[in-house]
């Protein structure tokens, strides 16, 4: 099944992609900091916490924001598939 997300739920989030940043990788806003990383250090083990330590210039909404996003996207496909 197709999972339909809005282009303003894109928008809104604290993400930009520049080919002139980290060769177009998506970034939070702001930082030079991939979104992905947020993903892997926390598949590591690392806390929200140690993150934000490591990376200090991603904030705790931005992360937070990114992390919501993600869940609620992957209940969307949930329900899509019941």
């Amino acid at each position: 099944m197709t999972l339909i997300i809005e282009e303003k739920e894109i928008e809104q989030l604290p993400i930009m992609v520049d080919p002139d940043l980290v060769s177009g990788t998506p970034v939070f806003r702001g930082t030079r900091v991939p979104v992905d990383a947020l993903l892997n250090n926390l598949e590591a083990g690392l806390t929200l916490d140690e993150f934000l330590e490591n990376f200090p210039t991603v904030t705790r909404e931005q992360a937070v924001q990114v992390l919501e996003f993600s869940r609620n996207t992957l209940l969307r496909l949930c329900q899509r598939n019941s």
